[in-house]
This record gives structure tokens, C-alpha cells and sequence, in this order.
């Protein structure tokens, strides 16, 4: 039986955290977070510590990352070389950096390491981190990232720091939703769940990463009536309340939680929709709220009704709002044709995306200049400095609806999902947007002001294995002229080294 890492996880405070400079170990080992036992892909500070999810890495906006990703991979069953991305994080001038294999890199081989050097002078709130190689973060490997901005415009709402995650055939189905790391299965043994601690009548910051790597969408829900959402995908929005957040593959979402209730536990609920998904019988997809004072017990708390779910259209940044060019044409509009064939493969505008063996900023940097020369064939775009690009992604393709992500960019949904107007004057600016289902036309627009080749993929990792994905070359002049360091030249030679059975 496949079974397949799926978890929501919210961090009161967060496990160990480590960075803006450490050592991160990549191994394998055995865990059983919902009570099943099997192999998985762990990362830490040390190999001994190492985790599910692995450790938050944390910073302050302004700081100058320096992450060492050792890889001490063994289990022959699995893939043995990885990558780190830093999902969200625009890597400005350190596009070598981003992670994607057959993008920015070849894999690090099993023995190896290597750092990945990047500054982060405008950005802050929460991101993750997850291997870009094939489908390997679906075994495990990923974690928080999060970025403090001392001057954060939001600090007066709460009292309390905290941090959340989540995580979310051809296509596997999950036996099971965690949440930090923890979590129950149907038939299964009444494995511990994660216990988020609050003070009573304290507003608490928290955060909530999604990585579902399934087509599958979740609702969390707390049996406590309001979160005030108040930063996207890094983006910082206008306050906004509401009792329920439908969350995609990628995104993520602070919030603030008034902790005004009667001291007692409380459920958190991460709710599938899915026709054939279990729902929170004996504590699945669960984890429980706890006010300091309360038994150590299951809550037996009633899910209320939901009133007010999150509407994206009802987000808008604090910050510069508009989308770039305003409602003038687009520089450069792409019509994204999204399609499955017999082949069981995904195509976009009649292309399959397939890694190639030698990276896309590899190809540049030794003399590839236009989207005829690049590889994959019909998978990148090139794109000119400062102009203004337009996407728009009809939905209803096989798997709807699609998470898409892009890569060094945030990004302006002038249509979202579900509503057939455009927005140019205040739209919700994050880095993923769900594409919808049958009827929507999803649209999208970003100013090309960051040098680099920058993927654009469904973040169901299973979908992007079956080829749903393009790249950009961004300011191929630009790109041509970086300088990675030495020990990037040395991946893929090292890489190409090793025997078949390795590099498959």
C-alpha cells in the first residue's frame, strides 16, 4: 500500500528552530506520525534530530540566509539526491539558489553537500521549504520558513507569537491528515494529536502552511468562532474575518485568534472535500486547541456552522495595492491551455513539462538565448525585462481545481476562482492561486523586474510529476551574465557521475 505524507501543522512556537544560518541534514528514517510506521524523507539541524516536518527555519527581514543542505540519503527504495526550494522567498540575483531541479540546479547527491546563500531585504511572513526533486516531498521533506519583520504593521493585533503549517491510481489518495507533524487513521490506534497551547483572553499570531501533495482541498476549521486573516503568502492584507479558510497546495495564511472562550479544549479541524474522505470521527484530521488551565483531555467541543467563510476577492494587500499596468493591455497576455491525454500525461498549450537533464539557467549561462534553443521544447517563454505579463488559466482540466505556483514572483489575481469580474484597483496579491473548475478563468499579472528562469506549476507534486508546468526565462541577457558559485558548477557533473541505479 502507497501511503502518502499529508499534514496541516500550526507551531505555537515551532520545533527547535534553527537558521538564518545553520546545517540541514536530509535522512531517511522510520516514523509512524498517525500510528502507521513506514520510510520517510527527514530533515534537521543534526542527522539524530532530524523530523517530520523538519525544522523552522527563521529569520528577520533583511537577513542574509546561509543554509547548508547535507544529503545522507540511503534508503535505496527512494530517490537519494535532493534540493531544497524556499517556497515564496523572490531569490533577487540568486535564482541559482530557488531549487527546482531541471530549473536552477541539478540534484545534491547522497554524500554530499551544499549551500544555498540568499538574502531576503523585502520580504517577510511565512513561507516553507520542500524538496524540488520529482515527487520526494511527498515523502516527507519540507518544513516552515518563516521571515519576522520587526516593524510588522500588524504587531497591535496580538499579544502572543505563533506559527502554523499545513499540509496538506496515478494520483495517490491520503490515509490521513496531520497537523505539526500528527494525526489519526481510519481503523487506526488513538495516536497522540498535536496540542496547540493559548492563554485565555490573549490574541495569538498564527500561521497556517498548506502542502497537501494530493488533489485534495482542505478547510480548516476551530471550533472557536473568528480568525482576523491578516498576511498571504508573505503579502500583508487588510484585516479580515472570518470562521473558515479553504486553503490550496502552497498557500499560506496568518492569522490572529482571539482566545476569548471558556478555559477547555477546543477541536481544530482540517475538513477534505472529497466525496470519499473521512471526516473527524474519533479525532481524524484533527489536532486540539488548549487553554492553559484546561484537562489534558479530547475536546468534545460541537462544530458550529459556518458563517463567514474566507472569499479570496475579499482580500486586499495593505500595502501597494493595484495590479501592474492597471487596466491597460497586458505587454506580453498568455492563454494557458491546460489538457490530459491518453498518455497520462498533463500538456499546457500542447507541451509536457519534463526536468531536462541539464537546467534551464545552465542552458542560458552557456549560450541558449531564445525559447526554440531552451529545453524543455515548448515549455519555456522567454520574457523581456519590465514589461507587464498577463496569464490567464481557464479551469476544468482533469484534477481541478490546480494550485498554481510561481516561482520568483508574487503575483496579482485580477479574476479569481469562482467570480467573473476583474478587479485591477485592489486585487489579492500571494504566489499560489487555485485555478478553479469548469467556467472560471483564473487571471493573473506580474511586472518582470527579477532576472532568472522561474517555473510556473501545479503544486499537486503528483500533477507536476505528470508534466503540468512551463518556465519563464526572465531577462535572458541578465540571467546569461550571473555567476553562481563553484560548488554549483560541481551538482551536475557529480550528479551525472553515479550509476543508474542512483540517479533513477
Amino acid at each position: 500500500m502507497f501511503r502518502t505524507l499529508v499534514s496541516f501543522t500550526l507551531l505555537a512556537v515551532a520545533y527547535g528552530a534553527i537558521g538564518p544560518v545553520a546545517d540541514m541534514h536530509i535522512v531517511n528514517g522510520v516514523i509512524g506520525p498517525d500510528g502507521f510506521n513506514r520510510s520517510a524523507v527527514l530533515a534537521g539541524a543534526a542527522a539524530d534530530s532530524a523530523s517530520f516536518p523538519g525544522p523552522v527555519v527563521t529569520g528577520n527581514k533583511g537577513d542574509h540566509f546561509q543554509l547548508n543542505v547535507i544529503d545522507s540519503l540511503t534508503d535505496t527504495t527512494m530517490l537519494r539526491g535532493t534540493s531544497i526550494h524556499w517556497h515564496g522567498i523572490f531569490q533577487h540575483n540568486s535564482s541559482w539558489a530557488d531549487g527546482p531541479i531541471g530549473i536552477s540546479q541539478c540534484p545534491i547527491t547522497s554524500g554530499d553537500s551544499f549551500l544555498y546563500d540568499f538574502t531576503v531585504p523585502d520580504q517577510a511572513g511565512t513561507f516553507w521549504y520542500h524538496s524540488h526533486y520529482s515527487t520526494q516531498y511527498c515523502d516527507g521533506l519540507r518544513g516552515a520558513l518563516v521571515v519576522y519583520d520587526p516593524d510588522d504593521p500588524h504587531k497591535a493585533l496580538y499579544h502572543t507569537p505563533a506559527h502554523a503549517a499545513a499540509e496538506a491510481a496515478l494520483v495517490p489518495t491520503a490515509d490521513s491528515i496531520l497537523i505539526n507533524g500528527k494525526g489519526r487513521f481510519a481503523g487506526g490506534d488513538a495516536s497522540p494529536l498535536s496540542v496547540i497551547n493559548v492563554n485565555q483572553n490573549t490574541n495569538t499570531d498564527s500561521a497556517l502552511f498548506p502542502s497537501p501533495v494530493i488533489p485534495t482541498l482542505f478547510s480548516p476549521l476551530i471550533t472557536t468562532p473568528w480568525w482576523t486573516i491578516i498576511e498571504v503568502d508573505g503579502v500583508n492584507v487588510e484585516p479580515l474575518e472570518v470562521d473558515s479558510i479553504q486553503i490550496f497546495a502552497g498557500q499560506r495564511y496568518s492569522f490572529v485568534l482571539n482566545a476569548n472562550q471558556a478555559v477547555d479544549n477546543y477541536w481544530i479541524r482540517a475538513k477534505p472535500n472529497a466525496a470519499n474522505s473521512t471526516l473527524f470521527d474519533g479525532g481524524l484530521n484533527s489536532a486540539i486547541l488548549r487553554y492553559n488551565g484546561a484537562d489534558d483531555v479530547d475536546p468534545v467541543t460541537v462544530q458550529l456552522p459556518n458563517s463567514n467563510p474566507m472569499v479570496e476577492t475579499n482580500l486586499h494587500p495593505l500595502e501597494n495595492p493595484g495590479a501592474p499596468g492597471g487596466s491597460d493591455p497586458a505587454d506580453y497576455p498568455l492563454n494557458l491551455a491546460i489538457a490530459f491525454g491518453s498518455n497520462l500525461k498533463f500538456s499546457v498549450n500542447g507541451a509536457t513539462f519534463a526536468p531536462p537533464t541539464v537546467p534551464v539557467l545552465l542552458q542560458i549561462i552557456s549560450g541558449a538565448q531564445t525559447a526554440q534553443d531552451l529545453l524543455p521544447a515548448g515549455s519555456v517563454y522567454t520574457l523581456q525585462p519590465n514589461q507587464v505579463v498577463e496569464l490567464s488559466i481557464p479551469g476544468g482540466a482533469p484534477g481541478s481545481p490546480h494550485p498554481f505556483h510561481l516561482h520568483g514572483h508574487t503575483f496579482d489575481v485580477i479574476r479569481s476562482a469562482g467570480n467573473n469580474t476583474l478587479n485591477y484597483i485592489n486585487p489579492v496579491r500571494r504566489d499560489v492561486v487555485s485555478t478553479g473548475t469548469t467556467g472560471d478563468n483564473v487571471t493573473i499579472r506580474f511586472r518582470t523586474d527579477n532576472a532568472g528562469p522561474w517555473i510556473l506549476h501545479c503544486h499537486i507534486d503528483w500533477h507536476l510529476e505528470l508534466g503540468l508546468a512551463i518556465a519563464f526565462a526572465e531577462d535572458v541577457p541578465t540571467i546569461a551574465s550571473s555567476n553562481p558559485p563553484t560548488s554549483w558548477d560541481n551538482l551536475c557533473p557529480t550528479f551525472d557521475a553515479q550509476p543508474p541505479e542512483f540517479t533513477s
